[in-house]
């Protein structure tokens, strides 16, 4: 066992405080039937929304489902009890919703015969043309 001192009992009591103060949180969270996003009020100020279908974990709930959305772990996390889910506040408000194959699916899975025939013409000049340098 390691004896700790006061002084370190108060620098991680500090250390804590100054993580409440500076590291974003989950005050409290939400689904948006109507806008169809998860809406998370951050320790901020800040209000961050998501559609659920980025996140694998929730792509295929139920508006039920997605309604019992709870913050856990002093606002780091989110957790569906029902899903047996949880999602990270860090790891959301960093854009890491899924795997990388499951968000390019997911995002690019959009067609149309203008994106197709975008393709074609693209490909018929030998690709995507090079960015111009300003």
């Amino acid at each position: 066992m390691t004896d700790l001192t006061d002084a370190d009992i108060d620098a991680a009591i500090a250390e804590g405080q100054r993580a409440r103060r500076q590291e974003l949180r989950a005050l409290s969270a939400r689904y948006d039937a109507k806008a169809s996003r998860i809406v998370v009020d951050l320790s901020n100020g800040c209000t961050f929304a998501f559609p659920p279908q980025l996140a694998p974990e929730l792509a295929q709930a139920t508006t039920e489902q997605l309604n019992e959305v709870e913050v856990l772990g002093a606002g780091y996390g989110l957790h569906w009890e029902s899903l047996d889910t949880d999602l990270s506040v860090p790891g959301l408000m960093s854009g890491l919703f899924g795997a990388r194959s499951y968000l390019a699916k997911v995002a690019g899975s959009a067609t149309s015969p203008a994106k197709a025939a975008a393709a074609r013409a693209n490909g018929a000049k030998g690709g995507r043309p090079r960015k111009q340098q300003a």
